[in-house]
């Protein structure tokens, strides 16, 4: 019999590039929560740090798993009250060739909360940049951690309706930025009861699925199941 495939998971750091913990110095640091829930699906997970070749680091992993970051910087000018914390050009022009290259290659992906906008934007999409000025009458979206729940209306046949099992369910929310249109290529397969994209999959892949909620951290069936389906999808 062969011996059962573990999985690498390839899982770019967030740069703090504007001296947050410590200044004059550059620091890589992500939730562990991410390497937790890969751990428990059957896979091992691996952190890529900013580096000058992100195909090779791609070339050694068997998966992908952008994770949650910094905000992305609108086009144009939002109200002052708006605030946003960017994620550095470096981690951005890294982030943008790691998911590239995993499509290019069709490797397993599954991107989350900025994770799944960068996906969005890397195939054509595009975003809301601030929920509150974009979509006026939207819920509640940046619950912080731990601090309930909204819920999610998920496509038959997706991938996320049968991690879920069933039709509708409750998600974590701790954004402001979301997926405004999924471009040419993905299909949403969840909204909020508001009709804010919460999930994006890439039909006919072996696993490409974006979510706006944090699944790593609710530590949930559905969450659990979501995990163990990518790590499935990148054996062998």
């Amino acid at each position: 019999m062969l011996p059962r495939v573990t999985p690498t998971v390839g899982i770019p750091l967030c740069v703090d590039a504007q001296g947050r913990w410590k200044r004059g110095r550059t620091y890589h640091y992500l939730d562990a929560a991410y390497a937790r829930a890969v751990d428990r699906a059957g896979g091992v997970a691996v952190y890529l740090p900013l580096a000058s070749d992100p195909a090779e680091l791609i070339a050694r992993v068997d998966a992908l798993l952008v994770p949650g970051g910094d905000d992305l910087l609108p086009p144009r000018p939002y109200p002052p009250e708006v605030r946003f914390e960017t994620v550095s050009d470096a981690q951005l022009v890294f982030d943008r060739a790691l998911v590239a290259t995993a499509v290019a290659r069709g490797l397993p992906l599954l991107g989350i909360c900025y994770g799944m906008q960068l996906v969005a934007l890397a195939l054509g999409g595009a975003l809301h940049y601030d929920l509150a000025t974009d979509v006026p009458g939207a819920g509640a979206h940046q619950l912080g951690h731990g601090e309930g729940r909204h819920g999610v209306r998920l496509e038959p046949g997706s991938r996320l309706a049968a991690a879920f099992g069933a039709a509708t369910g409750r998600v974590g929310s701790r954004h402001h930025q979301a997926v405004s249109d999924p471009g040419p290529e993905l299909r949403v397969t969840a909204r909020a009861d508001d009709g804010v994209v919460e999930g994006v999959e890439l039909p006919g892949a072996r696993f490409c699925v974006g979510v706006q909620w944090h699944p790593e951290s609710q530590a949930d069936p559905p969450s659990d199941a979501l995990f163990r389906a990518f790590i499935d999808s990148a054996r062998g």
